[in-house]
């Protein structure tokens, strides 16, 4: 077995060591560790331990000169390699094994390292925003939030490098901005924003066009549509009101800036019943978009995957919020790591089990943790 297309990506990345002092090969290092972090390794010292318990089969594919390097060699080497270098490497995995379909849904979302900090020093959360193929279930790319910024920048410097073309990117109210609405306009993508209150007038000017509209009152001009789910002892039905007609769309802008190429003025009305308690939550959005009701209704839902089906996943099957590795740019390329994991794993699409069980199965059978680095 050898994983050609993953080696193949990685095999020329920078090496950040003194070249004569090196024992162990870069590419060697960084094999070792998707492997053993795709069959249950969390910390160097397990997937150090990984290594020396696989070094026969990880000899049929890497040259491992001196043996397995120590844990401690793990470490240091993660934190020297250049985080920018390794996540370019990524991205080009990703589009050259999962192409994008055009209409998919790209999700962005920004995510915490808690641990990956020393809060006794005053250092401050390190945050990553990542880029989610809802349809696909792939990490596509991600970028780290710079020290004493936020989302608002970090996600253009991600957008630029990315393929968005003919796709459609959801984000929440923190990116509703119009220099990001613009960009991907001028990417040949749609966009679906959140609306909250950091919008004020844009917000008001909403809650006056489509704030009365319920089941059986909605301005002439809104089309509507519901779906409802059940599952896991609860049962949600959401309701979908759209305007996308041209004196509405003037009204909530009036006084400002146009939004750049917007079309659509959505409200959501979600009635969610657990154990018999009733809640009711109101969001409003704004799109590119001229889609129906129903599919809008899709698209907004799609995005919640980012959080079900990735950051709680990293957070409950990888364990990303215990991790407490901090040294320099150790965090930014283990997080890459995981997401290398989370999109091969995924790919098993004949298994029943979530992450974590496959990764349990991973470091149990060798036949099929190289089922899953092949596929």
């Amino acid at each position: 077995m050898e994983p050609t297309n993953l080696m193949s990506c990685f095999e020329d990345m920078p090496d950040p060591r003194v070249q004569y002092l090196c024992w162990h090969k870069l590419i060697d290092i960084v094999m070792i560790t998707i492997c053993a972090t795709i069959a249950g390794s969390d910390n160097w010292q397990e997937i150090a331990g990984f290594g020396e318990d696989r070094e026969d089969w990880l000899r049929g594919f890497l040259e491992l000169p001196h043996g397995i390097p120590s844990h401690d060699t793990f470490q240091r080497v993660f934190a020297l390699m250049d985080p920018e270098e390794f996540e370019k490497r990524f991205r080009s995995w990703v589009s050259a094994i999962f192409p994008i379909s055009k209409g998919q849904v790209i999700a962005f979302d920004g995510k915490a390292l808690r641990q990956a900090c020393n809060k006794g020093s005053g250092e401050e959360l390190r945050y990553m925003v990542s880029g989610w193929a809802a349809e696909s279930r792939l990490v596509i790319g991600q970028t780290k939030v710079d020290d004493k910024s936020n989302e608002i920048t970090a996600i253009p410097k991600l957008l630029e490098l990315l393929d968005i073309s003919g796709c459609i990117v959801t984000i929440d109210a923190m990116g509703c901005q119009r220099k990001i609405a613009e960009q991907i306009i001028e990417q040949e993508g749609d966009y679906v924003f959140a609306v909250k209150e950091n919008q004020p007038n844009l917000r008001t000017g909403m809650e006056h066009v489509l704030g009365a509209a319920d089941q059986d009152r909605k301005p002439p001009e809104a089309e509507y549509a519901a779906k409802s789910d059940d599952g896991h002892g609860r049962q949600e039905t959401r309701h979908c009101w759209v305007i996308q007609d041209e004196d509405a769309l003037r009204y909530v802008q009036k006084g400002e800036k146009r939004w750049p190429g917007l079309r659509s003025l959505i409200k959501i009305q979600s009635e969610r019943t657990v154990r018999g308690q009733v809640s009711n939550e109101c969001r409003y959005y704004i799109s590119s978009l001229q889609l129906s009701p129903q599919r809008l209704l899709e698209v907004i839902r799609d995005h919640w995957g980012i959080e079900n089906r990735l950051h709680w996943c990293l957070d409950m099957a990888f364990r990303e919020d215990e991790s407490r590795y901090r040294t320099d740019h150790g965090p930014e390329n283990l997080a890459t790591v995981r997401h290398i994991a989370v999109n091969q794993l995924r790919q098993d699409i004949t298994a029943k089990t979530g992450i974590r069980a496959r990764r349990l199965r991973a470091a149990r059978s060798l036949p099929y943790l190289e089922r899953i680095l092949t596929l």
